[in-house]
């Protein structure tokens, strides 16, 4: 695997203890209130949040709001930010949901601390076999979150969850799938954008980015959808738009295109 950008993505925190919706649990946990309406997303670096496209564009930019730290409606350790921008795949194809993914640049960098931490993208093609452990989060969706809450699965391999899906939609190859492996579970219900990853010799990464796509996607028989951060297509756009956007704002965590582009493979 590859650490996006910030050494500090890996380092354990609150002790060690990262697992669990507790006070300091699963620090890179993005919370987006859109018009009141409530997704989610995951911190990636300071300033940057990765989440989906299907339900954001450049004009909700003045209603949004992201909550970090955000562990329980009355969170005394959640920071908030505004957006600076919002940019989406390109090729975003909100028929066939490929490529469905999104990138916000806050308002503000945020100060690292046991309760915000940025995770840790899967390198360029990495892999994930089915039955690797995997965590999905969230608040359920909705307007009033109360407890962040997760669920532990497992991904489903494409071949499998193509079954499940074969006559509803096309499962490809930037897609990937997990869910439990008795009784399918879908991810929390509602929360889009938000991170699917996994443990990988103490170093926790995000495999994908809850995707709405799936026709079925909130069906509990069904294993969920998620859009796949390490396909090539996808990985390529993610850290070539942080750079450029960076460089052209003039408000970059990098400082040359070079040194960002080589920390995207430092660790691996």
């Amino acid at each position: 695997v590859t650490c996006f950008l910030l050494s500090a993505c890996f380092k354990a925190v609150k002790n060690g203890n990262i697992t669990g919706s507790q006070d300091g649990g699963w620090p890179w946990q993005a919370t987006l209130f859109i018009n009141n309406s409530l997704h989610g997303g995951s911190l990636i670096t300071d300033q940057w949040v990765l989440t989906a496209a299907s339900f954001i564009t450049l004009s909700d930019r003045p209603n949004t709001v992201v909550y970090l730290g955000l562990h329980n409606i009355s969170e005394p350790y959640a920071v908030t930010r505004t957006l600076e921008n919002i940019t989406c795949h390109p090729k975003y194809n909100s028929s066939t949901h490929e490529n469905d993914i999104c990138l916000l640049k806050l308002s503000a960098p945020v100060n690292f601390t046991d309760y915000i931490q940025p995770i840790c993208l899967a390198s360029e093609n990495s892999t994930f076999h089915s039955g690797t452990s995997s965590w999905i989060t969230g608040f359920g969706g909705g307007s009033c979150p109360s407890i962040l809450k997760e669920v532990n699965g497992s991904i489903v391999g494409a071949n499998e969850c193509k079954c499940y899906y074969k006559n509803l939609t096309g499962i490809t190859e930037n897609m990937i799938c997990a869910g439990l492996s008795a009784g399918r579970m879908s991810p929390i219900y509602r929360d889009l954008g938000g991170p699917l990853i996994s443990n990988k010799d103490s170093i926790w990464v995000q495999s994908g980015v809850a995707n709405v796509g799936a026709a079925g996607f909130f069906n509990p028989m069904r294993p969920g959808v998620y859009t796949r951060v390490s396909h090539r297509l996808i990985f390529d756009w993610t850290s070539n738009a942080c750079v450029s956007l960076s460089l052209n704002q003039s408000q970059s965590f990098m400082r040359q295109p070079n040194e960002a582009r080589s920390a995207l493979h430092a660790i691996k």
